[in-house]
């Protein structure tokens, strides 16, 4: 009687197709679970320390629109020196600071600041923003989002959990016209 050696090809093909398939939905569960499960620790979706007010108010002064990117916050942190009668920055307006959200109020684009016109404009369909974020122009049914801002010990704090206070069409606390071409 002949020894078998080794493994069979039909068994090693098995075998192989078995491995591949668990690595690949171990791969897909981690993936679901991190999706669904996110740690937040001092990213986006949590309160983030962006600076010393002082030294904001003077940095961002010299900056072209008086405002400054933050990614890890995904907002503008704007100077803001407007007029809420309406009350709608209430609670996120502080000490002449306003944090824009990035995300477009019509299909969730990032909208970025173009330097000409001095307005966020939109990429995707063209809507376009003051730099306060509120609505100027397209087809956003309302503004840019804000986060709320507080300022403990000197230092200015976006809490990025939930955006809020997007401003109805019509609001206008800076009046803000372009100061130039738009992009």
């Amino acid at each position: 009687m002949a020894k078998k050696r080794g493994m069979s090809r039909r068994d090693f093909f098995r075998s192989t197709w078995l491995g591949a398939m668990g690595i690949s939905l171990g791969g897909f569960t981690a993936a679901s679970l991190a999706f669904v499960w996110p740690t937040v620790r001092g990213g986006f979706g949590a309160k983030l320390e962006l600076g010393r007010v002082e030294d904001l108010k003077r940095e961002l002064g010299t900056l072209p629109g008086q405002m400054k990117y933050y990614p890890e916050a995904r907002t503008y942190l704007v100077l803001w020196d407007g007029n809420d009668p309406t009350g709608v920055y209430e609670g996120f307006a502080s000490e002449g600071f306003l944090a824009v959200y990035q995300k477009c109020a019509h299909l969730g684009c990032r909208v970025p600041f173009c330097e000409s016109s001095k307005w966020f404009e939109c990429p995707c369909h063209g809507s376009q923003y003051n730099r306060a974020g509120e609505y100027k122009d397209g087809p956003a049914p309302f503004g840019l989002s804000h986060f709320p801002i507080a300022i403990s010990g000197g230092n200015l704090t976006v809490d990025t959990a939930a955006p809020g206070a997007a401003p109805a069409r019509g609001i206008d606390t800076i009046g803000q016209e372009p100061e130039g071409p738009h992009c």
